[in-house]
């Protein structure tokens, strides 16, 4: 059972935004990139299209440190990490903010095995 206590409002979007960014950065590699996620329990499932072309994603974070696994159009798979923060928009749900991240390839198709 957990006893430890609900993570405050603010860690609980800065977590949501960095596994987004994190999807957003990873599905994007070391490019540019913009991506959106959806927040779906602890993780968030996200879309993202970069100078590679369109990726989809799988997020978590904790905090402003996020994790996640992405494939792009091509099937290559990459796993990266990012931190980000945001703030949120008037007095909506909606939130914006920025992120840094890295990513490295774990598999692609098109790569010939030795």
């Amino acid at each position: 059972m957990n006893t430890a206590p609900p993570l405050p409002p603010l860690f609980r979007h800065a977590a949501r935004l960095a596994a987004s960014l994190c999807a957003a950065a990873l599905l994007a590699g070391c490019s540019a990139g913009v991506g959106v996620g959806i927040p779906i329990g602890p993780f968030s499932i996200g879309v993202g299209v970069g100078t590679g072309g369109v990726n989809a994603g799988i997020s978590t974070g904790v905090g402003p440190v996020g994790v996640g696994v992405g494939v792009n159009q091509r099937g290559a798979v990459s796993a990266g990490a990012g931190v980000g923060t945001s703030t949120p928009i008037g007095n909506s749900n909606a939130r914006v903010g920025v992120g840094v991240g890295t990513s490295t390839t774990i598999y692609d198709p098109d790569r010939v095995p030795r």
